[in-house]
């Protein structure tokens, strides 16, 4: 069938992009550096982006200028429609492909995490530096969240967990707050002796203000031990995280329907008990037909199904591409 489909799963710390041949076929593959159009600019992320195609392509040995039927691209940052709409008329201009569709990357996830030959019908929900969640079922309907933070009601992932983790830690070293062990772990994570100097040291830019993602799996490790303060944090995640699938189930006429939900990110993939059974028992008395499942697969396998099913590939591809990221 020749070369079909330019897949690309851009989150907003990495890229990946595969070059699929017809039949399923990898024929090339890189990673690249983060998608952050709201910090750079579309079109210096563009070029960031752009970089990794062209290794893609030289990995691949398609002779240039590239030129697919389809770009399958699932992109951080695209949480509203007017953002999907801008993103795919940057693509297009790049040339890439004969057609474009851009979603947001938390479809790569629902897709990845569909079984083989199964309907598109499902809900992800997606912890990893952020926190999203979407739903689609076969007859086209999705159900989907803006996911822009705290003005649009979002709490949690990596990110959410570890300034909840600086906030207690630091009400608890001044006496405003309860005594927690997050006092001394986090600090001591950076090599640093008290919240002072780590409050210091991300204040005046000695530590990357991003660093503080490091600290989310200090916070699961304490929680782990029977710190109070910081279960209590895992157990508000695990509500958050059933509350954006219940709403999405709801939305699609789902909660009474056997449906998987799929849980994606580097926080849902760590699997941490706490946070996992948490999920699991909550789910289980206001979702009782979800089907959870952690869905571990590179989420540019999802990309490349959702344009897969764009050119209606055979049954053989769809089989091929999975055992490329088995």
């Amino acid at each position: 069938m020749g070369l079909s489909v330019l897949a690309i799963d851009a989150g907003n710390s990495k890229t990946d992009v595969a070059l699929i041949d017809g039949d399923g076929t990898v024929l090339g593959a890189a990673r690249g550096g983060g998608f952050r159009p709201p910090a750079v600019g579309i079109e210096a992320a563009l070029r960031v982006l752009a970089a990794t195609v062209e290794e893609a392509r030289l990995a691949s040995r398609v002779p240039g200028p590239l030129r697919v039927a389809h770009v399958s691209a699932c992109l951080a940052n695209a949480d509203l429609p007017v953002e999907e709409r801008e993103l795919a008329a940057a693509l297009e201009a790049r040339g890439w492909g004969d057609s474009v569709r851009v979603y947001n990357d938390t479809f790569a996830i629902l897709r990845a995490g569909l079984p083989s030959g199964a309907e598109p019908r499902g809900v992800a929900v997606v912890c990893g530096a952020g926190i999203n969640c979407v739903g689609m079922t076969p007859d086209g309907r999705t159900a989907r969240f803006p996911a822009i933070g705290k003005i649009s009601g979002d709490w949690g992932g990596g990110g959410g967990l570890a300034e909840e983790a600086l906030f207690f830690a630091a009400r608890a070293e001044d006496g405003r707050g309860a005594p927690t062990a997050l006092t001394a772990a986090l600090p001591a994570h950076f090599g640093l002796a008290s919240m002072y100097e780590l409050i210091e040291a991300l204040h005046l830019g000695r530590l990357p203000f991003a660093r503080r993602h490091e600290l989310s799996p200090v916070l699961f490790e304490v929680a782990a031990a029977g710190d109070a303060v910081a279960r209590s944090l895992v157990d508000r995640q695990a509500e958050e995280i059933v509350a954006l699938a219940t709403v999405a189930l709801d939305r699609l006429d789902l909660l009474d329907v056997p449906t998987p939900v799929l849980l994606g990110g580097s926080v849902l993939a760590a699997r941490h008990p706490q946070l996992d059974d948490g999920i699991r028992e909550l789910l289980g008395i206001r979702a009782p037909k979800a089907e959870p499942l952690v869905v571990t697969a590179s989420p540019v396998l999802g990309a490349g199904l959702l344009g897969l099913d764009h050119l209606s590939a055979p049954a053989g591809a769809y089989a091929r591409l999975r055992a490329r990221y088995a």
